[in-house]
């Protein structure tokens, strides 16, 4: 919408343009309302996009977000969106060194051989009974908690009725996740590999008191009724993309290089005014959703701002030759990499890190863990790099939170990266370096990503990939029905700090267009 077209009133105007706002905006324009999508930036897709961020190499790479585990299906059925995932026949690697030789733990590829893997590395059959009850509880909680995602926020006591189980309630909801990991697993790894799921851009102990770490858990194990996390066909940049073709197709207007820069509203009607480059205009609407920040709501609005939020993680890219050898030759790397492979995330390995950063420090052997889009889907490479067998690498590193770069940003990345790089060097046969591509410049294909530079990118307040601390997905004081109001009745936040908000999932966004509709009786 050009700046100069001059006030126009909308049934909902949305700011930002990222996997939620679309999501919005193709349900209420599939609903017959007139909507505007204000998005800053010169496309859409927020963090959900796919880029090549390597200069001449054809390798269109997710390059924020990257896995798709809390999109309901509905939401695809709904908008008609033409946007698949693959499985993962591999859940996890994670490499050790036990009595001097190296091993490890690979789960998949079938009952039979992840019950061999659990006995070569623990001995005994005790681990993975244990691990098949545990995940077998997190299993019905997803089935029973999965579906209240898109329905109006249930009570408390209401989703502890659904659940129905006291013994799940106590573990997930109620007493540190890190009561349950060391009540059901005795080995430090196979304990590491069941916490990393509680610290995914978390900044959390096992035991932490806030249960901030249950939270993450909970939204890790739950998604599509499963747990599991899949793989995006062509990137992530495909479900945006097709969000976006479905909120055009059913008549919303999507306006990049608009910035909202203010919201004016009585609770019946409101104005955004937003900037271009030609100028600033004025868009009128009866519902105004942002899908930005708690913060950036709060800046709009002229309300008090939120808690400051802090994110606390390292995203690396990479894009490699080949894949490297492991030490541990009894696993195929085109395996070990297929799944999450875990690096430095043994229990007290994580206890250790989080205690050195919580310190002020880096951590001496940084966690992080590892995937291979490629592997999975090669679509996203150009038809020479997968001829001559070129792969990505997806890094996430755990307990590294903002502060810790707010000295010099850039020498702590470089630091952080080269240990952390370091760590998955001790269990391979070669070095990584040896195997990673080059752009058309010479220089190695890796990038990364602090809290603090995904706060400049993407506006993430400190970094913080959920906009803020993940919520509990039922209703609690001042929440509302929906989980996306705000003080303004015509108001809704619709990213990922709303309740039920985190992950590439579309439910905010959903639940505020189904807030909208309702208001409207339709």
């Amino acid at each position: 919408m050009p700046a100069n077209e001059g006030t126009r009133t909308y049934d909902a105007v949305i700011v930002g343009g990222g996997h939620n706002g679309l999501v919005a905006a193709a349900y209420l324009a599939r609903a017959g309302r007139s909507v505007l999508v204000l998005e800053r930036l010169g496309h859409t897709g927020g963090a959900a996009v796919s880029t090549r961020p390597f200069a001449g190499v054809d390798a269109r790479l997710s390059r924020y977000s990257y896995l798709v585990s809390l999109l309901p299906p509905k939401i695809v059925r709904d908008l008609g969106l033409d946007f698949r995932v693959r499985g993962r026949t591999i859940s996890s690697y994670t490499p050790v060194e036990r009595d001097g030789r190296p091993t490890g733990l690979l789960v998949g590829g079938g009952e039979e051989r992840t019950r061999e893997a659990f006995a070569r590395l623990t001995g005994g059959e005790r681990e993975y009974t244990a691990w098949e009850r545990f995940y077998g509880m997190t299993g019905q909680v997803a089935q029973r908690v999965f579906p209240t995602l898109t329905e109006p926020l249930p009570s408390r006591d209401e989703l502890r009725r659904r659940v129905d189980d006291d013994t799940a309630w106590r573990a997930l909801f109620e007493e540190p996740i890190g009561v349950a990991v060391e009540e059901n697993f005795t080995d430090d790894l196979v304990r590491g590999v069941v916490l990393t799921d509680a610290l995914i851009g978390t900044f959390a102990d096992a035991h932490d008191a806030s249960l901030a770490q249950n939270r993450c858990f909970l939204y890790h194990v739950i998604g599509g009724g499963t747990g599991a996390w899949d793989v995006p066909v062509g990137g992530m940049g495909a479900l945006t993309d097709a969000l976006a073709a479905a909120a055009r197709a059913a008549g919303a207007v999507l306006a990049t290089g608009h910035e909202a820069v203010r919201i004016a509203t009585d609770g019946r009607t409101a104005e955004v005014t937003y900037r271009t480059p030609d100028g600033e205009g004025v868009a009128a609407a009866r519902h105004v959703l942002v899908n930005a920040s708690p913060q950036a709501l709060a800046e709009l609005t002229g309300d008090a701002p939120p808690a400051p939020a802090e994110g606390a993680q390292l995203k690396v890219n990479m894009l490699l030759k080949q894949l490297p050898k492991l030490r541990d030759r009894s696993v195929d790397p085109r395996e070990a990499f297929a799944g999450t492979f875990h690096i430095a995330e043994g229990y007290a390995d994580l206890a250790t890190a989080h205690a050195q950063a919580a310190a002020g420090e880096l951590p001496s052997a940084p966690p992080s863990e590892i995937y291979c889009h490629s592997l999975t889907d090669p679509t996203i490479l150009g038809p020479d790099l997968v001829e001559q067998g070129y792969q990505t690498l997806t890094l996430f590193g755990l307990h590294t939170p903002a502060r810790l770069f707010a000295r010099d940003n850039d020498a702590v990345r470089d630091e952080l990266l080269k240990s952390t790089l370091a760590q998955l060097d001790a269990h391979l046969a070669e070095p990584l370096a040896d195997c990673l591509a080059t752009d058309a410049d010479g220089r190695p294909c890796i990038e990364a990503k602090t809290p603090l530079d995904l706060e400049r990118d993407l506006r993430l307040p400190g970094g913080n990939i959920f906009h803020r601390e993940l919520a509990w997905p039922y209703a609690q004081e001042g929440t509302g029905r929906w989980g996306v109001e705000t003080r303004h009745a015509n108001v809704l936040l619709c990213g990922a700090g709303a309740v039920r908000g985190g992950g590439v999932s579309g439910v905010p966004g959903h639940n505020a267009a189904m807030a909208v509709l309702e208001a409207a009786g339709g």
